[in-house]
């Protein structure tokens, strides 16, 4: 079912990072309806990633301001633009900062997730149709960050820069699977995927990773050095080698 904003600008809420390592500025901004290949979100649920943290301290190399960032969130689909299958307004989603397009080299590779449909766009902080953003405050354009941009009451991505997801998920937990979560169960695709390793090597391993690893005694690992500087992750791994991964 059609949505009583489709086609038009919807003006909402929004956290706006003008420069770096300053205040985020919460007011309103004017968000443009989806081209052909984008989809617009209800943002309903979002959460804070050291990524987030990492660009407004102005120490990331493609960090672009003004800009809104965001990017582990779920919502529901206002409108979709033209051409657009794979969701419709009212399904609930999750924006995905990496794409998957399911066409091109790397999405066909079996081997890495990097797809780069719109990686052109989403690096410089545009969608891909018109190289322009849909985010704008009092006419002056507000740039996308990691093609996601969560810090918004709406927001507009990529098609293949969005999951549809079960409608009963709570949408204040599965939010997390915009990247931290998925970001190791990727890991643990590739670990399963490894069946003669002698040793693996990680570096600066979190509790979440070694969570994961605590659940791979299934594979042949005949040797592990890990890394890390996080003095409770220590403890854990202290407690994985007393039981012999």
């Amino acid at each position: 079912m059609a949505s009583s904003t489709q086609g038009q600008v919807i003006t909402c809420k929004a956290a706006v990072a003008y420069e770096a390592n300053k205040p985020l500025v919460v007011e309103d901004v004017q968000v443009a309806p989806p081209q052909a290949g984008e989809v617009r979100i209800k943002i309903l649920s979002t959460a804070l990633c050291h990524t987030d943290y990492y660009t407004w301290s102005g120490k990331d190399p493609e960090g672009l301001f003004p800009c809104i960032l965001g990017h582990e969130a779920a919502g529901i689909v206002e409108s979709v633009g033209e051409g657009v299958t794979d969701v419709q307004p009212g399904d609930h989603v999750i924006p995905c900062y990496q794409a998957e397009c399911k066409n091109c080299k790397m999405c066909n590779s079996g081997k890495t997730n990097l797809c780069g449909k719109v990686r052109g766009a989403t690096g410089v902080g545009v969608m891909m149709s018109d190289r322009k953003s849909r985010f704008s405050v009092n006419g002056k354009p507000i740039y996308h960050f990691m093609g996601t941009s969560t810090f918004s009451q709406y927001t507009v991505v990529h098609d293949v820069s969005v999951a549809k997801i079960n409608p009963q998920a709570p949408l204040d937990k599965v939010c997390l699977l915009g990247c931290g979560v998925s970001t190791v169960l990727e890991q643990y695709g590739i670990l399963q995927r490894l069946k003669q390793v002698q040793l693996l090597l990680f570096l600066g391993l979190a509790q979440l990773d070694l969570q994961l690893l605590r659940g791979q005694n299934q594979l042949v690992l005949l040797g592990l050095l890990a890394l890390t500087l996080m003095p409770r992750s220590l403890m854990l791994l202290r407690t994985l080698e007393s039981q012999s991964l």
